[in-house]
């Protein structure tokens, strides 16, 4: 093999290898619209099929969206355990698509969800950006992370 061959297959394995890792750790970007502006270190988007997104958020910064609560906070979890407070409805994250009835009509309105570990929710997240919703939120890691995170959870009796 020739030096200028060599150099060659070394530099694309690098190359690919350099592609591999920035694909599969993008870093903590965000698709958040401006009015979620501060919050950037907290929240990271999660593409959805063709070009849709939603946005996943840490407990830290889902507290802090709280304090000035302009959205509506979805338990997907099944079965139902606990809540965090200020949650506005409870829907099985399997029955998203037949309850957007209970969802704002206005797709472009802001809906976060979140389960007890964030798989569910990201589930029913998926779907509703697969349904035309364009500023979905997921609680990463879910309630777990939410009480790791030294929030409280209350018993809603839902």
């Amino acid at each position: 093999m020739t030096k200028s061959g060599g150099f060659l297959i070394v530099f694309t394995t690098l190359a690919i290898v350099a592609l591999t890792v920035t694909a599969c750790f993008p870093g903590n970007t965000s698709s958040a619209p401006a009015r979620a502006e501060g919050l950037s270190p907290q929240t990271q988007a999660v593409p959805v099929g063709d070009g849709g997104s939603y946005t996943d958020v840490s407990a830290t910064g889902l507290a802090a969206m709280l304090e000035a609560k302009d959205f509506v906070l979805v338990n997907v979890h099944i079965p139902y355990e606990r809540e965090i407070e200020g949650t506005d409805l409870f829907i099985p994250f399997d029955k998203i698509e037949q309850n957007l009835d209970q969802l704002p009509a206005d797709m472009g309105s802001r809906v976060v969800l979140y389960c007890r570990s964030g798989s569910m929710s990201a589930i029913a997240a998926r779907t509703l950006v697969q349904l035309g919703y364009t500023d979905v939120w997921n609680l990463d890691g879910g309630m777990i992370a939410w009480e790791q995170a030294g929030y409280p959870l209350v018993d809603g009796g839902r």
